[in-house]
């Protein structure tokens, strides 16, 4: 065992009790909640093996599944991004830095790949959590204020917390 699996289930550790003690009883204009568990995705480098990154994500969705008693929704999510994560982190990194084994971050990318990345990221995930959660379009108002919301709520933190890690 590696220190970085200790240092990435701690973390994973860590973010699903923030999320399920605190920030699921967040709804800011009841539409909106923070969902700051998709930066175990986020932070997988270039170098991550795909099973790896696949079985993290399925972890990590299925516990919030068990502790937000949302059946199946974070887990299908959060696999269907970390399966993304490779190709769309690909799009923002030269040649050089996907040979290099980068990680991710602010420093590495810069302001607007670095946003681009997470607002990506991020909105793919929250669209695909909102549609199964609702599991319907019949009220498309609301459906659209929570993928809208939860999306910028949540790219404001990621982009918080990355700014202080730098």
């Amino acid at each position: 065992m590696s220190i970085d699996f200790f240092k990435r289930l701690s973390m994973m550790v860590m973010l699903v009790l923030l999320q399920a003690l605190v920030l699921n009883h967040i709804h800011v204009f009841d539409c909106a909640t923070p969902l700051l568990y998709i930066l175990i995705v986020l932070q997988f480098s270039t170098a991550q093996q795909r099973w790896s990154a696949l079985l993290w994500s399925f972890t990590t969705g299925l516990l919030m599944d068990i502790f937000s008693n949302t059946p199946g929704v974070a887990a299908a999510s959060m696999t269907f991004i970390g399966f993304m994560q490779p190709a769309i982190l690909r799009m923002f990194l030269s040649k050089e830095s996907i040979e290099a084994e980068s990680t991710p971050s602010l420093k590495e990318l810069g302001w607007l790949k670095f946003f681009s990345y997470t607002f990506i990221i991020t909105f793919i995930y929250c669209l695909l959590f909102c549609t199964l959660e609702a599991f319907s379009f019949f009220n498309i108002v609301i459906w659209a204020e929570s993928v809208c919301g939860s999306t910028i709520i949540t790219l404001l933190m990621l982009i918080a917390i990355e700014k202080i890690r730098e």
